[in-house]
């Protein structure tokens, strides 16, 4: 978020086994090495273009922040762009973007994740710069300064002084989590922002930003050797460095919904959001739920726009979310959520009434072998248009390498997706898209709150 961009596998039936690729299907190339100080390497060797994606995942985010250091890990990833004893303040983007690349970063749950891409001739800088800011930063109070500002002003412009606030993706988590890992506000509180020190900064980069903790991904115009090589050459001269053991973060699902009122005064319309905590990464359900989702939410086609927008004219738009990821791409738990502005001529207990009836359809019926086809076939375009690009491939083979354990995850999910049955709809959605398992927030604007009683939650 330095520029806003917005168990155990079950029954094998997410078995990680390389299988061969059907004539139809496109087999991402993945070759995974692991050097001798733990730094995890993955290459994608594509020669349709003389250019590379270059992506660094450290198995840190949100969720392991420091207690009372809310907003913590993002503040982190600013300052990993603020400069290192050898790089000062700025050569990073000048290097990349002079040679006509350019680079993000962003900071998740369960990750933080720093990209570039670039002409092929500037892989071997890019990868220096990386390997210099791994083994240590320009820790000093004006860089810290500076991000903390720059941090608390970017909050000032994309929550405080926006309608809604991000309450979709801030505030459900809040109240539908009960462990502090989980529902605290990643964001971050501008006194825990101002409060964190050098010291705190310093021993985040010692305890999380070691190679052992890391995993770098390479896709383009380059072997598998030569990637191999390269991350020999810059990076294993870096020592592994101990890694807190993390928390015990797990949670089941919610047995009671919840519901909130929330006003806001720069909204023009009332707006809900409607959360219901997900399956776990890698069970027999993830791959159902995610196609659920889209047969419910993906586009203009989908059951809740039709049903919501177009049939009863209830909502104005219909929008989901798997927190601040994608349905593959958690490592703890998550939420998949429903982001809806509705009329002022109706209320939330309607709109959330609509939802369940639609659930209610899928859970009681299925759906029909055309519509689950038209869905499978949306999303399978939409995983393999992302993969293009070779800055996201190289991110996406990175962030599945640190998540799962294995980046040919890349070449199951499209299988995942493929095995989805309507039944598989019915169990997912009678097992998780529950009232018991939701959470509600109704965010309303100011002057109609001031003009009507607040809204009660409905008897169970």
């Amino acid at each position: 978020m330095r520029r806003l961009i917005l168990p155990a596998l079950l029954g094998g039936l997410l078995s990680l086994t390389a299988q061969a690729a059907e004539p139809d299907r496109w087999q991402v190339p993945v070759a995974v090495k692991k050097l001798d100080n733990g730094l995890t390497v993955v290459v994608s060797e594509d020669r349709s273009s003389p250019t590379v994606g270059v992506s660094v995942v450290y198995h840190v985010g949100m969720r392991l922040e420091p207690r009372n250091r809310t907003g913590f890990a993002h503040l982190f990833e600013h300052l990993m762009f603020e400069g290192t004893p050898n790089a000062k303040e700025g050569v990073f983007d000048q290097v990349i973007t002079g040679g006509g690349g350019r680079n993000n970063g962003s900071t998740r749950p369960d990750f933080t994740n720093y990209i570039e891409v670039a002409p092929v001739t500037a892989l071997e800088p890019i990868l220096w710069l990386e390997a210099d800011r791994m083994k240590t930063l320009d820790f000093n109070p004006a860089t810290l300064k500076n991000q903390q500002d720059v941090v608390k002003e970017e909050i000032r412009v994309n929550v405080k002084n926006q309608p809604y606030g991000g309450f979709m993706w801030i505030d459900i988590g809040q109240h539908a989590f009960q462990k502090w890992e989980n529902n605290h506000d990643g964001y971050g509180s501008f006194e825990d922002l101002e409060g964190a020190s050098l010291e705190d900064v310093a021993a985040f980069h010692r305890d999380y930003y070691g190679p052992n903790n890391a995993v770098l991904g390479i896709a383009g115009d380059i072997s598998p050797e030569e990637g191999f090589k390269l991350a020999e050459k810059y990076f294993a001269s870096i020592p592994a460095r101990p890694t807190p053991k993390a928390p015990d973060f797990r949670e089941g699902l919610n047995t009671q919904e919840k519901r909130i009122q929330q006003t806001d005064a720069l909204a023009q319309v009332p707006a809900i959001a409607a959360a219901w905590k997900m399956p776990d990464r890698g069970s027999k359900d993830q791959a159902a739920m995610a196609v659920l989702g889209d047969v419910l939410a993906g586009g203009d086609a989908s059951r809740f726009y039709q049903g919501l927008v177009k049939g009863r004219e209830l909502a104005l738009n219909v929008e989901s979310l798997y927190g601040l990821t994608s349905p593959w791409e958690y490592d703890g738990p998550t939420l998949f959520t429903v982001f809806a502005l509705y009329k002022p001529n109706t209320n939330a207990d309607a709109v959330l009434a609509a939802l369940d009836e639609e659930i209610a359809k899928v859970a009681n019926e299925g759906v029909t072998e055309a519509e689950l086809s038209r869905v499978k076939t949306r999303m399978l375009a939409d995983w393999y248009n992302g993969l293009e690009a070779f800055i996201n491939r190289a991110d996406t083979l990175a962030k599945l390498q640190t998540l799962w354990g294995d980046a040919n995850v890349v070449n199951e999910i499209p299988k995942w997706i493929e095995g989805v049955t309507s039944a598989d709809l019915q169990r997912v959605a009678r097992t998780y898209l529950t009232r018991p398992n939701r959470t509600a927030i109704d965010r309303v604007p100011a002057a109609m709150a001031k003009a009507a009683p607040a809204a009660t939650a409905p008897k169970q």
